[in-house]
C-alpha cells in the first residue's frame, strides 16, 4: 500500500547543501514511487538574516562565520561541487563568489506556493545564485528567475515590490526555530520525522521506505 507523506523541506536559497539535499529527495522518491508519495511544501529559513543586499564575499565570509581558512573553504567548494555532479546539478562557486540577502527569495517562494508552484521556483532560484552566480537578492534577478520556472513575471514583480507575505515568511521562520530547526537542510516528514544534511539519494531512499514501512504498520494494527 502506498503511503502518502507530507514533506516540509526548511531551506535556504543560499545553502549548497540544500540543493543537494532536494536533488537527493527527488531521486529517492522517484525510486521509492512503489512505497511512497509525497507533497514537498519548501519552508523558510535565513542563514545570515543580517546579510545586506550587497552580500558579501564568500571566502570572507565562510572565514569569518566558521573561522576556517582558505585551504579549508577551497576544500569544502570542491566537495559540494563534486557532490552536485553526482546529482546532476552544477555549482561554480570560486573565490570571488558573493552570498546575499534572500528573505525576498523566501517570499517569493511563498507566493509561488499559494499557486502550487514552489518546486519549480525552488529550482530555478538555485540555479540563478550557484549555477549563474547571480544576485538573488535583486528583484530583477528574482523576477527572471520566476519567469524561468513558468510562471507570472508581472505578479512576482508586484509581489516583490509591495512587500507581500512579509509577516507570512517571518511566522513560518519563527515557528520552525521554534521547534528546534537550527540548521538545514531539515527535512520533516508528517511533522514527526526528521532527516538532517545533505543525504544521498540512498539515504533518503531507506529512510522513506522505513517510514512507509512503519506507518504500514501503524495502520494495520488500528
Amino acid at each position: 500500500m502506498t503511503q502518502h507523506l507530507k514533506i516540509d523541506f526548511v531551506s535556504d536559497v543560499a545553502c549548497p547543501w540544500c540543493v543537494i539535499g532536494l536533488l537527493g529527495l527527488e531521486q529517492a522518491l522517484a525510486s521509492t514511487a512503489d512505497a511512497v508519495e509525497a507533497d514537498i511544501t519548501f519552508q523558510p529559513f535565513e542563514l545570515n538574516p543580517s546579510m545586506p543586499a550587497a552580500g558579501q564575499n564568500l571566502g570572507k565570509h565562510i572565514t569569518e562565520k566558521y573561522d576556517s581558512t582558505a585551504e579549508q573553504s577551497a576544500a569544502s567548494r570542491a566537495m559540494i561541487r563534486a557532490r552536485g555532479a553526482e546529482v546532476g546539478f552544477t555549482f561554480n562557486m570560486s573565490e570571488e563568489s558573493r552570498i546575499y540577502n534572500t528573505f525576498d527569495a523566501h517570499r517569493l517562494l511563498h507566493w509561488a506556493g499559494t499557486i502550487g508552484r514552489q518546486q519549480e521556483l525552488k529550482h530555478s532560484l538555485f540555479k540563478a545564485n550557484f549555477t549563474d552566480s547571480a544576485n538573488v537578492s535583486d528583484h530583477r534577478v528574482l523576477v527572471n528567475a520566476a519567469v524561468a520556472a513558468g510562471l507570472d513575471g508581472d505578479v512576482a514583480r508586484e509581489v516583490l515590490a509591495s512587500g507581500r507575505y512579509t509577516e507570512a515568511v517571518r511566522d513560518a521562520e519563527r515557528e520552525w526555530i521554534s521547534r528546534g530547526i537550527r540548521s538545514v537542510p531539515a527535512i520533516v516528514i508528517n511533522g514527526t520525522w526528521l532527516i538532517s544534511g545533505g543525504q544521498p539519494a540512498t539515504a533518503f531512499a531507506q529512510a522513506l521506505r522505513g517510514i512507509a514501512a512503519e506507518l504500514g504498520q501503524a495502520s494495520a494494527g488500528t
